[in-house]
């Protein structure tokens, strides 16, 4: 009999306000729940937040006040893996590749693409 494999999830947010009700009740309440039958990994996304102005010393406090309501909000770190974008060096590294491998043409069809540039 093969073994059944544990689903994964794999989301995160811009540290770039204050967390509210909506976060909470769209969000990191499903992480909770999530995390007790599948493998979870929760980040915070910090590189996607300097696309756009902001100052560095705000970023990285918010980027810890973001880790610390995951916590609080009942995120268990001996169920789930949290952790911060920019210190995964492979976060980057794939960066440059898929920039090298990426037409523009493509990045202009996306929205995302379109609205920061």
């Amino acid at each position: 009999k093969k073994e059944e494999r544990r689903k994964r999830v794999l989301s995160g947010a811009q540290p770039t306000g204050i967390l509210h009700l909506g976060n909470y009740y769209g969000a990191i309440r499903n992480y909770v729940d999530l995390q007790e039958n599948r493998d979870a990994f929760y980040t915070i996304v910090d590189l996607h937040a300097i696309t756009v102005s902001h100052d560095p010393k705000e970023l990285r406090e918010s980027t810890r006040t973001t880790a610390a309501l995951y916590l609080a909000s009942g995120v268990d770190p001996k169920q789930a893996t949290i952790f911060v974008q920019s210190q995964v060096k492979a976060h980057t590294e794939l960066s440059w590749l898929l920039q090298c491998a990426t037409p523009i043409g493509w990045l202009e069809r996306m929205i995302q693409f379109k609205e920061k540039s």
